[in-house]
């Protein structure tokens, strides 16, 4: 696997994940009927031209999926034992279809389990980045990682 076990974490190091990824009509549109969110402004192209937009905006949960998905391969991929929550989620951009994003992920916290040796939490501080350099998605994130088998 090629996520990183809680030893390996080291506070302060930065992750410039690959892939980036366009974001395309059919992810929009699939995340939204799939997640039963009917906002006109995620699946109606004709609303959409009369908001100040004036297209289709991504839905927001599906950009913070996808921004957390990118960092999985780097950070958490089979070493992690699961999410305990996001403690800062913003948008302060939008996103829209035909949008590239990067990702970033920065180690901000760690600690060791106070009641589990096999484990520790890790802070992980995500960042989504537009082509035009804006950033789209920050997110504070924590996560319960393996430490490595003794």
């Amino acid at each position: 696997m090629t996520g990183k076990y809680f030893e390996e974490l080291e506070l302060g190091m930065l992750f410039e994940h690959m892939p980036h990824r366009t974001i395309t009509e059919t992810d929009n549109l699939l995340f939204s009927t799939m997640t039963h969110n009917p906002q006109p402004l995620h699946i109606d192209a004709e609303f959409a031209k009369t908001t100040q937009f004036g297209q289709i905006l991504v839905n927001s949960y599906f950009t913070l999926g996808l921004v957390v998905g990118l960092s999985v391969g780097d950070t958490t991929l089979g070493t992690t034992i699961g999410n305990l929550g996001m403690d800062k989620v913003e948008f302060p951009n939008p996103v829209f279809i035909g949008d590239t994003l990067r990702v970033q992920t920065k180690i901000v916290e760690k600690r060791e389990s106070k009641t589990k040796l096999d484990r520790g939490i890790v802070w992980f501080e995500h960042l989504g980045i537009n082509q035009r350099d804006e950033v789209v998605c920050e997110c504070l994130r924590k996560g319960m990682m393996l430490r490595k088998p003794q």
